[in-house]
C-alpha cells in the first residue's frame, strides 16, 4: 500500500532557502520591468511558479499550494472589489461634472502672490479628485510651470510645490490604484489606511506650504497671465455645467466614511447620484453614463490638456491594478502556504524589539 506524504515527510527549509522566492522576484521585477520594461503582472506570474516550483520540492502538494493561493486572494477580494467601485465613481463624477467643478474652482483660487502655495493645493485637490499624480503634474503641472515662467519665479521651488501638492494628493485620494494597493497587501481598511497615514502625510505637507508661502513671498506679482490656465477653465466652463448639487456625489462618500459605513454601498450609491446629475445637468443620455462607469470618460473638448485630465475612470481602468493584485497575492499565498514566508518573519521579529528596530523592519 503506497504512503502518501505528509506533513513530517516535509523538507524543512531554512533562512537561505526561504529567501529563493524573494530574490528570484526582486531580480524579475528588476531586469524585467526595470530594463525591458516586461508588464509586472507577467514577472509575478513567473514569481509564483517558482515558488511554487520550490514548493513542490519541500513535497507539498499542487492542492495545498492552490488553497494558498484562493485563501490568499479571498482575504484581498473586499479591497479589489472596491478597486472596481472606484474606476465606476471616477468616471461617472466626471460625466456629472463633479471633478471638472473641483478642478475649476481650483484653478480659480491661483493667487499671484502666493504662487507656490496655490500651486501646491490646487495639485493636491486635483490628484485628490483624479487619483492620479502623474495626470495632474502632466497636465495642470505644465500650466503652472508656464505660470511661473511668466511671472519670473525659479523653476526649481515651482516644480517642487507641483510635485510635493499631486504626490500628496494621490497618496490621500480614495481613487489612488496604490492607494487602494496598500491595503489590500496589509488586510486593512482603505479609509483606515488613508487616515493612519495623515498622520505623517499631513504635518510633511503643511511644514512644506510653510515654506512655499515664506519663499513665495519673495516673488510676489500683481497678475497672472497663462493662456494656458485661461484656456482649461474656459474649456471646462464650455463643456460642463456647474452647480452646487455637484457636490452631492462627494458629500454622500465622505458621509459614509466618516460614519464608518460600508465602503463599497457608499461608492455605488455615490456613483448613481453622479450618474443622475450627469443626466440632469451635463445633458448625458443614459448609455454614455453607462459607458464611463465601464470604460471611462472620454472627453471631446478639442483641447488636449483638457482631454488628458478628465478622460479618465471606468471599470476597465483598474483591472491592470486588479491583475496586480491577484498575481501578487498568488505569489503571497504559496510563500504563506509553503511556510517560507514564516521563517523570514520569525528571522526578522527577532531584531523588532525596540522602536527603532521596528522601524528599520
Amino acid at each position: 500500500m503506497t504512503k502518501t506524504p505528509t506533513t513530517h515527510s516535509r523538507r524543512e527549509p531554512g533562512l537561505a532557502v526561504a529567501l529563493i522566492p524573494l530574490i528570484a522576484m526582486g531580480l524579475l521585477l528588476g531586469i524585467g520591468y526595470g530594463i525591458y520594461k516586461i508588464r509586472p503582472q507577467v514577472l509575478l506570474v513567473a514569481a509564483a511558479f517558482l515558488t511554487g516550483c520550490l514548493g513542490f520540492f519541500l513535497k507539498f502538494k499542487w492542492q495545498d499550494m492552490e488553497r494558498g493561493i484562493v485563501d490568499s486572494i479571498h482575504k484581498a477580494m473586499p479591497a479589489i472589489l472596491i478597486m472596481l467601485c472606484v474606476g465606476i465613481l471616477i468616471g461617472s463624477w466626471i460625466a456629472g461634472g463633479t471633478i471638472p467643478m473641483v478642478i475649476y474652482y481650483g484653478l480659480k483660487l491661483i493667487s499671484p502672490k502666493f504662487f507656490l502655495v496655490t500651486a501646491c493645493f490646487v495639485c493636491s485637490l486635483t490628484s485628490i479628485a483624479t487619483g492620479t499624480s502623474w495626470g495632474t503634474i502632466g497636465t495642470l503641472g505644465v500650466a503652472f510651470i508656464g505660470i511661473a515662467m511668466g511671472l519670473g519665479i525659479p523653476l526649481g521651488p515651482a516644480a517642487g510645490a507641483i510635485v510635493a501638492g499631486a504626490y500628496f494628493g494621490d497618496k490621500m485620494s480614495p481613487f489612488s490604484d496604490v492607494t487602494n494597493l496598500a491595503p489590500v497587501a496589509a488586510g486593512s481598511n482603505l479609509f483606515d489606511h488613508i487616515k493612519h497615514m495623515m498622520w505623517s502625510a499631513t504635518p510633511a505637507w503643511l511644514l512644506g506650504m510653510f515654506v512655499y508661502f515664506i519663499v513665495g513671498l519673495r516673488y510676489g506679482s500683481d497678475s497672472v497671465h497663462s493662456d494656458t490656465l485661461l484656456l482649461i477653465t474656459s474649456t471646462l466652463k464650455t463643456h460642463f455645467r456647474f452647480h452646487v448639487l455637484l457636490l452631492l456625489p462627494m458629500v454622500i462618500v465622505f458621509y459614509f466614511a466618516a460614519t464608518k459605513k460600508p465602503t463599497i454601498p457608499g461608492m455605488l450609491l455615490s456613483s448613481l447620484a453622479a450618474g443622475v446629475l450627469a443626466v440632469i445637468f451635463q445633458k448625458a443620455s443614459i448609455p454614455d453614463v453607462a459607458t464611463a462607469m465601464n470604460t471611462g470618460y472620454i472627453a471631446q473638448t478639442g483641447v488636449a490638456q483638457v482631454d488628458q485630465l478628465i478622460s479618465r475612470g471606468g471599470m476597465m481602468s483598474m483591472m491592470e491594478t486588479q491583475l496586480v493584485a491577484f498575481t501578487a497575492f498568488s505569489f503571497g499565498g504559496i510563500m504563506q502556504k509553503t511556510g517560507l514566508l514564516q521563517i523570514i518573519l520569525d528571522r526578522v521579529m527577532k531584531f523588532a524589539d525596540k522602536v527603532w528596530s521596528i522601524v528599520l523592519t
